[in-house]
């Protein structure tokens, strides 16, 4: 598989042309999406159309010894039982994101930890990624272009722009959001393309209704960073950090899912909580099941905590990934804890979710 070509061939990417992202564009959406490099050669998928294997994993871009032993354990899964495709769910970048596409922290962050889990990896924006003053305050949206220029130039990097979705089989789709100008704790006050009701967060809602609306793939699954539901540090979408305080309680992003997701999507995947969690559907979210996976290099470190959220399976002191085995009939999820000494994983959960 190689180019914008390739891509559109096995159905990849909703929207995407091969037209290259200017400078000029504030927020790359998928009708801007950025062509592969000439010479890259993009890792290809499965060709099973029946079933994909699914590496997630979040909020691991340290770079430190801990990233690199939760990589360890995804490569002895993979060697075992190989994955497909990788969803990276955002804060790919600590402490602050990337300067410019070459950065060398793509490589030290990215690359170097994940060398050998040669497959697609389908990346979201995070807070971190988009930082200005503080690192992780979401400050500064339009860093995250640097993110989606870097999709020119690596083989399993895919960030083709801001949102997009990529459908690897008829049997699901993976609908990847950027939900940073709803949730930033320096709220885009200056800029009206960025406001919670600008030209980016509303072309990229009705791009998400028509998308899910028109998808015919068994299973509809949407990717962000921050999440819904959390029994988590930060907690739930409308209470953030445990604050009413609008809109940095992130008000804003739990109306868009109510408004956009809950319902019309089996799933929501997200990070930005350093722990696993594995959360039962509730009324408001209408049936769609949230599931957090953001400990691929961090840890909350509180081995008792407990939110408001009924859960069937949850962690926040270990690190670990989940695997997500997706057929026409069926969607298993296994949760990986990993020790940091020994980079060994284990089976701490495995459920038949649907």
């Amino acid at each position: 598989m190689s180019g914008a070509q390739g891509i559109g061939r096995r159905e990849l990417l909703t929207g995407a042309a091969a037209v290259a992202a200017s400078a000029t564009l504030v927020g790359l959406s998928p009708a801007q999406a950025v062509p592969v490099a000439q010479g890259v050669e993009k890792f290809a998928l499965s060709t099973d159309r029946q079933r994909v294997r699914v590496l997630i994993t979040g909020d691991a871009g340290t770079g430190t010894r801990t990233q690199w032993a939760v990589a360890d354990a995804a490569r002895a899964f993979h060697r075992r039982e190989p994955f497909a495709l990788a969803l990276g769910l955002g804060d790919n970048i600590y402490e602050s994101g990337p300067t410019s596409a070459t950065d060398v922290q793509f490589a030290d962050k990215f690359e170097n930890p994940n060398a050998g889990l040669d497959f697609p990896w389908a990346m979201v924006l995070g807070n971190h990624d988009t930082s200005s003053i503080l690192p992780g305050d979401g400050g500064w949206l339009l860093r995250g272009n640097t993110e989606v220029e870097y999709h020119a130039h690596s083989p399993r990097w895919w960030m083709p722009s801001r949102y997009y979705s990529i459908r690897p089989n008829p049997v699901v789709e993976f609908f990847i959001l950027d939900l940073n100008p709803l949730a930033a704790y320096i709220p885009p006050l200056l800029s009206d393309y960025w406001a919670v009701e600008g030209t980016f967060m509303n072309e990229q809602r009705a791009w998400l209704d028509r998308a899910l609306d028109e998808s015919s793939a068994t299973w509809k699954i949407v990717c962000t960073h921050h999440p819904y539901l959390s029994n988590g540090s930060h907690g739930n979408a409308g209470r953030y950090e445990g604050l009413s305080i609008e809109p940095i309680n992130g008000v804003h992003v739990r109306r868009f899912f109510e408004e956009h997701v809950a319902g019309k999507a089996h799933f929501i995947l997200s990070g930005h909580d350093h722990d696993l969690q594995v959360l039962e559907p509730t009324p408001e979210s209408k049936g769609t099941r949230q599931i957090v996976s953001g400990a691929a290099a961090k840890t909350s470190g509180n081995a008792g905590r407990s939110g408001p959220n009924a859960a069937l399976f949850e962690t926040h002191h270990e690190l670990g990934f989940m695997v997500m085995d997706l057929s026409a009939n069926a969607v298993d999820l296994r949760v990986i804890t990993v020790d940091p000494a020994t980079g060994v994983g284990s089976e701490a959960f495995r459920r038949r979710l649907a």
